[in-house]
């Protein structure tokens, strides 16, 4: 196995160009993981350690620019106002020392479907920035995932950025696990009020073969809230529109039986996670939420 070191961004990208296999590292988490167990033996480890530019970020007046390896704890600690789905799912992440290195950038490459940060990625509605020697482009979250840990990246590009839209509304986030820390989501599920545009979407993790939003339910509560007049009377969400927001959430996954849990446990974890997060965000949206929004 060969460690290739590149200084700057630019050098990073030309050896990507001229080894196509190479396998990016940063904080190692998922990487150096598969690497000890021998489950993967790359020919060569592209380490980015050295690119300062990764580890930073941009708060601009609509969207934040987010480096590809800035650490969880960053993220939690700096960017909760702005993007609170990606701090609450940050919490979340494995042990302090893992949130300390671990980024969303690497959660991204991996693309595995139990991947904390994908559920808040989805629910915001992110961009993701790659960048080869030929160019840049920016991939909609909705379209990154293409199957079981693959992504849409081209074999010559390296993740250098996500773009987030700045939350205008109360976003949640939560996962099933088998205790509080250094646990891998039995499933996982975020939700996001955009009342800039009186939509809501939705991320669910661990429960398909790629993550996933439940489109179907989003279509629903879109419609229910925009036909009730929530959004202007700030009325409490009836209960039959929460369940049925919930049963779609629920009938959106594709589960598998694992070691972690049962396809029939997730369905159903999914959609009490989706019936309780949509109480929280409606409440904080009557609330201070729905005030802030009035006042801009």
């Amino acid at each position: 196995m060969d460690f290739l070191r590149p200084a700057s961004w630019e050098e990073a990208l030309a050896v990507k160009a001229e080894h196509p296999t190479a396998v990016p590292i940063a904080g190692g988490t998922d990487v150096m993981v598969e690497i000890n167990f021998d489950h993967r033996r790359p020919e060569y480890l592209l380490d980015l350690n050295r690119i300062g530019e990764l580890e930073e970020w941009e708060v601009g007046d609509e969207n934040v620019r987010l480096g590809a390896s800035v650490p969880y704890t960053r993220i939690m600690e700096h960017l909760r106002a702005e993007l609170p789905g990606l701090a609450i799912a940050s919490h979340t992440v494995a042990s302090p020392q893992i949130r300390n290195r671990g980024g969303v950038g690497g959660n991204l490459g991996t693309a595995s479907p139990a991947g904390d940060a994908h559920p808040a990625l989805l629910a915001a509605g992110a961009e993701v920035e790659a960048e080869s020697v030929r160019g840049t482009r920016y991939i909609p979250i909705d379209d990154f995932y293409t199957g079981v840990k693959r992504n849409a990246l081209a074999p010559d590009e390296l993740i250098r950025a996500v773009h987030i839209k700045k939350a205008d509304g109360p976003q949640q986030f939560s996962k099933v696990g088998t205790r509080n820390a250094m646990v891998i989501a039995v499933c996982a599920f975020a939700v996001a009020l955009h009342p800039g545009t009186r939509t809501v979407r939705t991320g669910i993790g661990s429960a398909a073969p790629t993550p996933i939003r439940a489109r179907e339910a989003e279509e629903f509560l879109n419609a229910a809230l925009e036909e009730g007049g929530f959004w202007d009377n700030g009325k409490i969400i009836t209960p039959a529109v929460a369940k049925q927001f919930a049963d779609l959430c629920s009938a959106a996954c594709n589960p598998i039986d694992d070691v972690r849990g049962t396809a029939k446990y997730r369905r159903h974890a999914v959609g009490i996670m989706a019936r309780r997060q949509l109480g929280w965000v409606w409440e904080q949206y009557r609330g201070a939420g729905r005030t802030l929004e009035g006042a801009a």
